[in-house]
């Protein structure tokens, strides 16, 4: 039976939370998002965990967050730089941030050739999402797979969020997602607002993507070709960003990729506003409590 690949997205440099959100420590024995996070897929059986980060990063990164349990489960690291991957391209003097969750998990291309899954480095998926995506990538289907949650479970009380909302056939299969970038809550009120101001109204039970992804190695191939295209487009943009959902939304309208949605029962949270982080400790408190996680999770 293969033995899949974690693939953590930690270069992001956490614009609207204020800071590196993802070395905020959020568990009693000051463990990050990202400890609970590897100390799940270890238990689905992940066998080796891959950190997507910024160089300048590196040193402070292994030393808060690698150390921990290199010990335990095989780590490697890759690095996104604005510069990588964008043969004649001349980056923009002012650009300063990489090209998004696309341009992210290529930088993994030459250390992982397994069945793997991609994960936002500040996001808790909960273990029994990190169980059956596990167990779809051991089975050898061809299919790429997501992982969907519920929107209203995914909000934030502070601010807008982005979700990839997803229209799944009676199959079980993506038939495509659309990115809304300003989902907010306001009472009972869910509503996005568009780049040009019009509010749109949701009920909450849409399934949304939260960058929970299995793939097979064709995917790297899929993805740098999107990527070139993107590239032909946006260079010059200084914030323009390629996205995994809409890279993979693209993949499957031209009918170059399937993808299998999954379903857990495991809550997710996240921390996308330092206002957020309260409530992510307080909710893993909770589990610890009744008895999900150890109070220490690495001994």
């Amino acid at each position: 039976m293969v033995t899949p690949t974690l693939l953590v997205l930690a270069a992001g440099m956490g614009s609207r939370y204020g800071g590196l959100k993802q070395l905020d420590p959020v568990g009693p024995a000051d463990e990050t998002i990202i400890d609970f996070s590897v100390f799940d897929a270890r238990r689905a059986g992940f066998g080796k965990i891959v950190f997507v980060i910024r160089k300048d990063l590196q040193e402070s990164f292994k030393r808060t967050i690698g150390s921990r349990f290199e010990k335990h489960v095989a780590v490697d690291y890759v690095f996104q730089e604005v510069d990588k991957l964008i043969p004649g391209v001349t980056v923009p003097e002012r650009r300063t941030k990489p090209w998004g969750t696309t341009h992210a998990v290529l930088m993994a291309a030459n250390v992982i050739h397994e069945p793997f899954a991609v994960i936002n480095a500040d996001d808790f998926y909960g273990e029994g999402s990190y169980r059956v995506l596990a167990h779809y990538l051991q089975s050898g289907s061809p299919d790429y797979a997501m992982v969907g949650f519920v929107l209203r479970n995914t909000l934030s009380d502070f601010g807008t969020v982005g979700r990839g909302v997803c229209n799944v056939g009676e199959d079980g299969y993506l038939k495509c997602i659309t990115e809304l970038r300003a989902i907010e809550r306001e009472g009972m009120r869910i509503t996005n607002i568009d780049d040009e101001g019009q509010e749109t109204a949701l009920n909450g039970i849409e399934t949304v993507s939260m960058n929970m992804w299995g793939f097979t190695p064709q995917i790297f191939g899929q993805l740098h070709e999107q990527f070139q295209r993107f590239l032909k487009w946006y260079a010059n943009d200084l914030s323009a960003e390629c996205y995994i959902p809409s890279t993979i939304n693209t993949l499957i309208q031209s009918g170059e990729a399937r993808v299998k949605v999954l379903r857990s029962g495991d809550a997710w949270f996240g921390m996308t506003y330092r206002e957020d982080h309260p409530r992510v400790e307080q909710s893993l408190l909770r589990l610890i409590e009744g008895g999900a996680y150890p109070r220490k999770l690495w001994k």
